[in-house]
């Protein structure tokens, strides 16, 4: 194989992105044929990599799974003080993480995949890749605040402006709203400042995949057409 940095190959054996990969390269938990790697080292495809002594090879297979994370599930793949874990639902063949996360009190969409780059790729705000939403509201919101929030509001506790974006009306105490950039708890803080409560909030869509017939706990693996149009919406290619 063509020379390859470390980060890189990290982020194709799908444990992490490149910049998680950065980060466990600076801790000290990275080896290359035994010896602990620094940043910036290229590897010609002979290397024994390991991370805190497991060897991790990159994914001969890129695959993406949707899956729909029930209401009061951690997104996590590991936490002792958890009952369960996004990862006991996942019982697939091929180790995956999740690209983006949702607070433990929502529901809806995750996508899970072993391509460090896909995860970067979506994880990264600037592109502005989006996310829809379905927000169950405790009253009728009023139609000063929806354009308020859709023009972008200051979130006092994060000391941060969120970009504009999508607001709709769908019901009287429902509204629907696509992000383009994924904060902290963006939607419930954005809420909150205009006192509102929210009583249920369900992501419905990822870029260009829906959450579908997907029922909560069950996950499925995104069709070829599915996966290369995901791939095509956020700047990179499956080869």
């Amino acid at each position: 194989m063509a020379e390859i940095r470390l980060n890189k190959y990290l982020a194709e054996s799908g444990i992490c992105s490149r910049r998680e990969a950065d980060k466990l390269i600076e801790a000290g938990k990275v080896a290359v044929n035994g010896h602990v790697a620094g940043l910036g080292v290229k590897l010609d495809g002979s290397e024994v990599v390991t991370v805190e002594g497991r060897e991790v090879k990159p994914a001969a297979k890129k695959v993406v799974l949707a899956f729909y994370k029930p209401p009061g599930l951690l997104v996590s793949e590991a936490d002792p003080h958890a009952e369960e874990t996004i990862m006991d639902y996942i019982d697939y063949p091929i180790r995956v993480t999740y690209a983006g996360r949702l607070d433990k009190d929502s529901e809806g969409l995750i996508l899970l995949t072993n391509d460090g780059d896909l995860i970067h790729a979506m994880m990264t705000g600037s592109k502005g890749h989006e996310k829809e939403y379905i927000v169950h509201l405790n009253k009728e919101p009023m139609a000063e605040d929806i354009e308020k929030l859709s023009k972008g509001v200051y979130l006092h506790d994060l000391k941060k402006k969120t970009k504009p974006c999508r607001v709709e009306k769908i019901s009287r105490t429902v509204v629907r709203m696509v992000l383009t950039e994924g904060l902290n708890r963006q939607i419930r803080r954005m809420w909150s400042q205009e006192h509102y409560h929210i009583k249920a909030l369900k992501r419905i869509r990822v870029v260009n995949i829906s959450l579908g017939n997907l029922q909560p706990g069950e996950y499925c693996e995104l069709t070829a057409d599915e996966t290369k149009k995901l791939y095509k919406a956020v700047g990179l290619s499956l080869s």
